[in-house]
Protein backbone atom coordinates (compact mmCIF):
# COMPACT_ATOMS: atom_id res chain seq x y z
CA UNK A 1 0.00 0.00 0.00
CA UNK A 2 2.72 2.50 0.95
CA UNK A 3 4.69 1.83 -2.10
CA UNK A 4 1.66 1.77 -4.07
CA UNK A 5 0.35 5.62 -2.97
CA UNK A 6 4.58 6.70 -3.17
CA UNK A 7 5.20 6.74 0.50
CA UNK A 8 6.83 5.34 3.28
CA UNK A 9 4.91 2.46 5.58
CA UNK A 10 5.72 4.88 8.55
CA UNK A 11 3.91 7.77 7.20
CA UNK A 12 1.28 5.20 6.39
CA UNK A 13 0.74 4.09 9.58
CA UNK A 14 0.50 8.16 11.06
CA UNK A 15 -2.59 8.81 8.79
CA UNK A 16 -4.17 5.33 10.01
CA UNK A 17 -3.85 7.06 13.46
CA UNK A 18 -4.98 10.29 12.14
CA UNK A 19 -2.21 12.58 12.64
CA UNK A 20 -2.45 15.82 11.76
CA UNK A 21 1.45 16.52 10.63
CA UNK A 22 0.47 14.67 7.24
CA UNK A 23 0.58 16.58 4.34
CA UNK A 24 -3.11 16.43 2.50
CA UNK A 25 -0.90 15.63 -0.67
CA UNK A 26 -0.18 12.18 0.73
CA UNK A 27 -3.99 11.62 2.34
CA UNK A 28 -5.06 11.78 -1.70
CA UNK A 29 -2.69 9.22 -3.32
CA UNK A 30 -4.27 7.13 -0.36
CA UNK A 31 -7.17 7.89 -1.34
CA UNK A 32 -6.83 7.70 -4.82
CA UNK A 33 -4.84 4.01 -4.31
CA UNK A 34 -8.03 2.95 -2.46
CA UNK A 35 -10.18 4.29 -4.89
CA UNK A 36 -11.95 6.26 -2.96
CA UNK A 37 -11.31 10.13 -4.76
CA UNK A 38 -14.86 10.79 -4.49
CA UNK A 39 -14.49 11.81 -0.04
CA UNK A 40 -11.31 14.60 -1.78
CA UNK A 41 -14.92 16.34 -3.18
CA UNK A 42 -16.42 16.85 0.89
CA UNK A 43 -13.12 18.31 1.74
CA UNK A 44 -13.39 21.40 -0.53
CA UNK A 45 -17.59 21.69 -0.87
CA UNK A 46 -18.24 24.50 1.49
CA UNK A 47 -21.59 23.23 2.30
CA UNK A 48 -19.93 20.40 4.18
CA UNK A 49 -18.66 23.09 6.40
CA UNK A 50 -21.06 24.40 8.85
CA UNK A 51 -18.54 26.03 11.16
CA UNK A 52 -16.87 28.38 7.92
CA UNK A 53 -20.35 28.89 7.13
CA UNK A 54 -21.23 30.59 10.42
CA UNK A 55 -18.28 32.48 10.64
CA UNK A 56 -18.69 33.46 7.01
CA UNK A 57 -22.31 34.50 8.39
CA UNK A 58 -20.38 36.39 11.24
CA UNK A 59 -18.79 38.39 8.83
CA UNK A 60 -22.02 40.01 6.75
CA UNK A 61 -23.09 43.39 7.37
CA UNK A 62 -25.45 43.82 10.46
CA UNK A 63 -27.53 46.61 8.63
CA UNK A 64 -28.03 47.22 4.63
CA UNK A 65 -29.15 50.37 4.23
CA UNK A 66 -31.25 51.22 0.67
CA UNK A 67 -29.87 53.49 -1.74
CA UNK A 68 -30.93 56.89 -1.32
CA UNK A 69 -33.10 58.68 -4.50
Amino acid sequence: MAERAFTTRPTLAKIERGDPGVSLGVYASVLFVLGMTDRLVNLVDPAQDPLGQSLEEERLPKRIHAPRS
